[in-house]
């Protein structure tokens, strides 16, 4: 690698076009080995409709998922490991921002693959599990520290993922639990890949059904669970302990929008003119629409009525440790939020980390408050055990 994330131009942007910190690359800049060979595949992009956008990120994967063949037979399993993850990641930027087509369907499953093949041997072992609520399943990533079980159970994280991130790019989360001897459950978000239910207020009753699953495994003990969260994620884990705190013991937002903070009119009105940018991009079919829907000041109220924590009454229930976590300039979950929940709800227990040259989840320094998060995620839930 020639050059390293930090060099990049900074931009609060969606243009796929264009890679730089807080812009559209941000979601897979820190799994990504080489920043010259994403920036020269971005570079070969004729336009984001399916047929100009998928074959140049599958032929990139291809690449590496056949050179993750080769070492695999050759016993190499962790250059193989490294080269299937490389595959993973550049399907999964060809599968953005979901399976939203047949096309997008089928280079979805190439990742999922992708990712199975780079899982074959980790010590401990990957579970493709099946968190079952309102007779449905959710199939979901767990892993346990060797050695937890019913007469040793250890701390566990829930690791909620976002709007358009799935759980095979979050398998670094699940190792970082490891790494503090901590178990982990990595779900899909409702709304996106193998969770059925729909991005809707009320769906945070499935992350709670996967807190009540992970309270159910004999090597986790349930009186000390967590919630990680980034992006949308970062918005349903606050959620989640507002709406179930005797089940959350600690908890991690990255960004996260609306928590209950009010923007100004010209605030708002550049959230606005940002989302509608990001509308006008289509990644399905040649000639079909955009891939989100357009907004409006009078929407954006709208959707705050429904969605805002205030809104929902559960801010005096976030009482366990929070941490949140975000870049100034943020232009899809703005800073105020964090702001608001250290003004509202109880006084004590949040602790916050705003950095000032970042934009949207701070990804430029992701090498920082992510390992940071689950040393703190281990230290609260130890401690809460101490406590109890």
């Amino acid at each position: 690698m020639t050059r390293t994330n930090n060099e990049l131009d900074f931009a609060p942007s969606e243009d796929p076009f264009v890679v730089q910190h807080g812009g559209f690359y941000r979601r897979w800049l820190s799994m990504v080995d080489d920043l010259d060979e994403l920036e020269s595949t971005v570079s070969q992009l004729q336009g984001t409709t399916q047929d100009l956008w998928v074959p140049v990120w599958e032929k990139a994967g291809e690449h590496h998922e056949i050179e993750g063949d080769r070492l695999e037979e050759s016993g190499d399993h962790e250059g193989a490991r490294r080269e299937y993850l490389q595959a993973k990641t550049y399907y999964a930027i060809g599968r953005f921002p979901g399976e939203i087509t047949d096309e997008k369907k089928r280079i979805s499953a190439r990742c999922a693959e992708a990712y199975r093949k780079a899982s074959a041997h980790l010590d401990p072992p990957l579970g493709v599990v099946e968190v079952l609520h309102q007779g449905r399943g959710i199939r979901s990533h767990f892993r346990a520290p060797k050695g937890a079980g019913a007469d040793s159970p250890v701390p566990a994280v829930l690791i909620m993922c976002g709007a358009d991130v799935f759980k095979e790019d979050r398998g670094w989360a699940g190792e970082m639990a490891l790494g503090q001897g901590m178990a982990s459950l990595v779900m899909d978000a409702p709304g996106t890949g193998e969770n059925p239910f729909p991005w809707a207020p009320e769906s945070v009753s499935a992350w709670e059904a996967a807190l009540d699953w992970l309270s159910r495994r004999p090597e986790v003990d349930g009186r000390r669970i967590g919630a990680f969260g980034i992006s949308r994620g970062g918005y349903s884990v606050m959620q989640l302990a507002g709406i179930a705190p005797q089940k959350v013991g600690a908890v991690v937002a990255i960004a996260g929008h609306p928590f209950g903070y009010r923007m100004s009119d010209v605030e708002l009105e550049a959230f606005v003119d940002h989302a509608n940018k990001r509308a006008s991009w289509a990644f399905g079919e040649p000639g079909g629409p955009g891939s989100f829907e357009p907004t409006s000041v009078e929407k954006e109220h709208e959707k705050f009525s429904r969605w805002a924590l205030s809104e929902q009454g559960i801010l005096d229930d976030i009482t366990m440790p929070v941490l949140m976590i975000n870049g100034r300039h943020d232009h899809l979950a703005p800073i105020g939020n964090i702001h608001f929940m250290l003004e509202h709800g109880p006084v004590t227990g949040k602790e916050a980390r705003i950095y000032s040259d970042a934009g949207h989840c701070a990804f430029k320094y992701f090498s920082d408050w992510a390992p940071a998060s689950f040393r703190w995620l281990a230290e609260k839930l130890r401690t809460g055990s101490d406590s109890a």
